[in-house]
């Protein structure tokens, strides 16, 4: 049996590579907007913000796929690995038609909550309407990347990662570049890449996992009990997943009510965060894989093996984000902006940055150890917890620090996340569900 470092690192560092290369291409739009005007920063910034608010809120889609999946797997249940798979794409679907049909009022609403400035409206609502065409292959894509981390398969989500994500950086800079799109340019390029990937997701399958065709029911599709369980874990990481966006929903919105620069700033500021964010989720998806998987098969031994060597190594990682950060974080300003005064006013945060990663990281390991337990009733009471006392922070703390209140309540939010999943853990170990 391979050692349990090995199997970390064999699903680990494939799921570093492909989450790294998604938030380059949000620097990458925020480099070819940032070169244009802080305005237009702002838009594409605001405007991706507009997605996330739609979009994470589907992310169960995948972590819940991933961790049931991962339980079919470990307890070796053919049918019910197929099953998965396959009512993870008729929900899909349906949420898809739903976003289609309501898209005008998601927009106008996301907008509103983010505080979009009248003079950026356009473009931002320009950019919205023009994303929001890729809504089935996104929410697609989500299904079959948790499918295949479930199966212990690293290697196709980063194959469809890196191919979309190249696809997008190239589409979108030649049609900003060259042809002088301007914002509507970032995001034809990344519908196009959205189908690209769902295509390819649809092709990896049926090269590798076709055999499981013969296993897939109906009626077994349709079973009451297992199709209460999918819902009720969706459910949960759903609520939980609103909760971390309206998070971060509130960031940016507090940032639209500072003006341009501190909207500018704080943009930048969270590429920093989510090239992070992303490394460290490495570990903290293989740690759902794992734990998933020797949980289905009964293994208590390997399953707290999985988890403290998944704090160990993401850690590690995350305190390399944070070193660099602190030495060069001013140089890498200037890859954002060529504009002065953005980057002597982002400088004054770049603390933060330092900072964070090293509180940051343990929740989002924790993250992965509640999905691949099924502990989703946790993860999102924990969620509730931290958003509440991030709330209270920042109205306590604007009154004191300023622009910089909202940079230690986040802190604060990541904090509270990290022991309150912690804390359920102490109380219940493996029987945490």
């Amino acid at each position: 049996m391979k050692s349990i470092n090995k199997e970390i690192f064999g699903l680990a560092v494939p799921n570093i590579i492909s989450n790294i290369s998604i938030p380059l291409l949000s620097t990458v739009d925020t480099v070819l907007m940032g070169h244009l005007s802080a305005k237009h920063i702002g838009a594409v910034g605001i405007g991706s913000m507009v997605f996330n608010f739609i979009y994470w809120n589907f992310g169960f889609l995948r972590m819940g796929t991933t961790g049931l999946t991962a339980h079919a797997y470990g307890a070796q249940q053919k049918d019910q690995i197929v099953n998965t798979l396959v009512r993870s794409s008729l929900l899909a679907v349906a949420i898809a038609i739903m976003i289609l049909i309501f898209h005008q009022p998601l927009g106008r609403f996301s907008s509103y909550l983010l505080n979009v400035s009248p003079d950026q409206n356009d473009m931002v609502w320009t950019y919205f309407t023009i994303r929001i065409c890729a809504a089935p292959a996104t929410m697609m894509i989500y299904g079959f990347k948790g499918w295949f981390f479930g199966m212990q398969n690293a290697i196709y989500p980063l194959i469809m990662t890196v191919a979309v994500n190249v696809l997008n950086i190239v589409l979108s800079a030649y049609l900003v570049i060259y042809l002088s799109w301007d914002i509507a340019g970032v995001a034809w390029g990344t519908v196009a890449a959205q189908y690209f990937g769902l295509a390819l997701a649809i092709g990896l399958y049926f090269m590798k996992y076709r055999r499981f065709n013969a296993h897939i029911i109906w009626h077994k599709i349709l079973q009451a009990d297992k199709v209460k369980e999918f819902f009720v874990l969706n459910r949960d990481l759903f609520l939980r997943t609103v909760c971390l966006t309206f998070a971060f929903g509130f960031f940016y919105s507090q940032s639209s009510k500072g003006g341009e620069l501190v909207l500018a700033a704080n943009i930048i500021l969270q590429q920093f965060l989510n090239w992070m964010s992303y490394g460290v989720d490495g570990f903290a998806h293989a740690s759902e894989s794992l734990v998933g998987k020797y949980k289905g098969a009964q293994v208590e031994g390997k399953i707290k093996e999985s988890i403290k060597y998944s704090f160990i190594w993401g850690g590690v990682l995350a305190l390399g984000y944070a070193s660099v950060y602190l030495i060069f974080g001013n140089q890498i300003l200037y890859l954002f902006s060529s504009d002065i005064d953005v980057i002597n006013f982002t400088s004054d945060f770049i603390i933060w940055i330092g900072i964070l990663p090293l509180v940051a990281f343990l929740s989002y390991i924790w993250d992965g150890i509640y999905v691949g337990l099924g502990a989703s009733r946790h993860m999102r009471n924990s969620m509730f917890i931290a958003l509440a006392v991030y709330l209270l922070s920042f109205y306590f703390l604007i009154n004191y620090l300023e622009s910089h209140a909202l940079w230690l309540a986040l802190f604060i939010f990541l904090a509270v996340r990290a022991l309150t999943q912690y804390y359920f853990y102490f109380k219940k170990g493996l029987t945490l569900d």
